[in-house]
């Protein structure tokens, strides 16, 4: 796989979208794993991964989406 930017060798994909990334391009930040409710204290909490691979082209949403045809 080659780098999106440069046709480098990738060394990585970006965890949201997976386009290669060579180690001058590739970016560093959080990704949640998994997201659940405490039972002590009935509040969401999130498992997150501090330094996921990103490319920083690509904008994963802030917000889930909704999908009800899956329900």
């Amino acid at each position: 796989m080659l780098c999106w930017f440069c046709a480098e060798a990738a060394r990585a994909t970006c965890r949201f979208c997976g386009r290669g990334v060579c180690v001058e391009h590739a970016r560093f930040g959080p990704y949640v794993l998994e997201i659940s409710r405490s039972a002590v204290r009935d509040r969401a909490e999130a498992l997150v991964v501090e330094d996921a691979v990103q490319c920083g082209v690509c904008h994963p949403r802030p917000q889930p989406v909704a999908m009800p045809e899956l329900d």
